[in-house]
């Protein structure tokens, strides 16, 4: 079956003539895997700046500022993502792709594993919350350096009609990161007591980001190292420009592609990382009950994200994005109502959240790539999507949860509606730019 399926891809996907022949079901499986393990890592650091952080790193504080506390912590790996885009490209210019990926993934595991061993206020005091911003960041500029190009490489080679279709395939990676971190954090919060948690079960999880951040590195470098893929990155004129000149020559297609995807961000974390810690706040629910709602939200993320592709190859991509952009503003609307409610309608926020980001997020990644010439692709990807992480989702967890307690949900309207106006403007702008050419 599964060659079967990989022959139907190759056949969807004819490289043009004289390109090295790439086989897109093995892609596909590089980038996925690839994706899925970066976002189990930020996943879990943002679940557990809500159900360990505060006792086990901020135990002087309360609650609420120690979710706070960790939840700042938590956007510094954003902050240091394009820094460290820029440093693994100056890598890969000097010592190659292996090196970098390499590098950038065991610099990822180990900031991970630092996390796992880390131990608590109670131990150490106030060393433990420096180291653990400083794992933090680490694991921000490994990010940065993980770009391998592959989203990219799938994109270029796809048949114009389906390219809405395989880039959806990257995007994958979130939910189901998503899925795998929630279902962890449950499995362990239902086997132990809730001491026996706070006191060594919740670095069970940042142990298996380290395991799945060996098996992703040997997934993709299976790909990246061969020779017809290097050939395929090369012929595709796919560079790893130093970020100074992308940022004098392209800067604002940048700017412009993280502002256009910004709505798809601003949502993100408000689905996936703050019902949990307003729930958690307020104990209106159980925190198992609700990770099991999570996982179920991850799923209808996943069953969206794939729609999205047969969607906008339909309807055309950027016509997708500000479909959702206008229906995240909406939805946005009902956000104080829904999670001011009842646990139902709390749940119902979130599985409502998942179906829009789904779609959203599923063409979020290079709405506007084509903006920029074939060489400024792959390092102009990379830098679009670091500046839509950092706009739109680094902090919106901490502003989530701040403004909320204090001036009410509405706050969490205002960011969503903000990030979807932001969407629409950096898409009319760009379309008024492309008729000027």
């Amino acid at each position: 079956m599964a060659s079967t399926t990989n022959s139907s891809l190759a056949a969807d996907m004819q490289t043009p003539a004289g390109h090295s022949p790439v086989a897109p079901g093995e892609i596909a499986i590089g980038v996925v895997i690839g994706r899925a393990s970066e976002h189990f890592d930020f996943f879990v650091f943002g679940m557990a700046c809500v159900l360990v952080f505060p006792s086990v790193f901020f135990p002087f504080a309360s609650t609420l500022e120690g979710m706070l506390y960790g939840f700042a912590i938590f956007s510094m790996a954003f902050v240091a993502r394009p820094f460290g885009t820029a440093l693994f490209m100056n890598i890969q210019r000097r010592w190659g792709r292996s090196v970098k990926l390499s590098s950038s993934l065991f610099l990822l595991g180990t900031a991970t594993a630092g996390i796992a061993f880390l131990p608590g206020y109670n131990s150490i005091g106030g060393a433990s919350i420096f180291f653990l911003a400083m794992f933090r960041i680490l694991q921000g500029f490994a990010l940065g350096g993980s770009w391998d190009g592959l989203p990219s490489l799938l994109v270029l080679n796809a048949p114009r009609a389906k390219r809405s279709w395989y880039a959806m395939i990257g995007q994958l990676g979130a939910p189901i990161g998503f899925l795998v971190a929630n279902l962890l954090f449950y499995y362990l919060i239902r086997s132990v007591s809730a001491e026996d948690f706070q006191a060594w079960a919740w670095r069970y999880p940042f142990f298996v980001a380290f395991a799945i951040n060996v098996v992703a590195l040997f997934a993709r470098l299976r790909l990246v190292l061969t020779e017809e893929y290097t050939a395929a990155l090369e012929e595709s004129e796919l560079e790893p420009i130093s970020t100074s000149e992308m940022l004098e020559k392209q800067g604002p297609n940048i700017f412009l592609g993280a502002f256009a995807a910004l709505a798809s961000y601003a949502l993100f974390h408000i689905v996936t990382i703050f019902p949990l810690s307003w729930i958690a706040l307020g104990e209106s629910q159980l925190i198992g009950n609700v990770l099991i709602v999570q996982v179920f939200g991850a799923c209808i993320g996943i069953i969206a994200t794939i729609a999205s592709g047969v969607i906008a190859d339909r309807i055309g991509k950027r016509t997708t994005v500000s479909l959702m952009a206008v229906l995240i503003g909406i939805f946005a609307l009902f956000t104080p109502m829904l999670m001011s409610g009842t646990p139902v309608m709390q749940d119902t926020f979130i599985l409502l959240g998942f179906a829009l980001l789904g779609v959203s997020y599923g063409q979020a990644s290079g709405t506007l790539t084509a903006n920029f010439e074939r060489r400024f692709r792959y390092a102009g990807a990379a830098l679009t999507s670091d500046f839509a992480w950092l706009f739109g989702a680094a902090f919106a967890p901490l502003i989530a949860l701040g403004l909320s307690v204090h001036f009410g949900l509405m706050a969490v309207s205002l960011y969503l509606i903000s990030g979807a106006l932001c969407t629409l403007l950096a898409l009319r702008i760009s379309k008024h730019l492309e008729a000027a050419d």
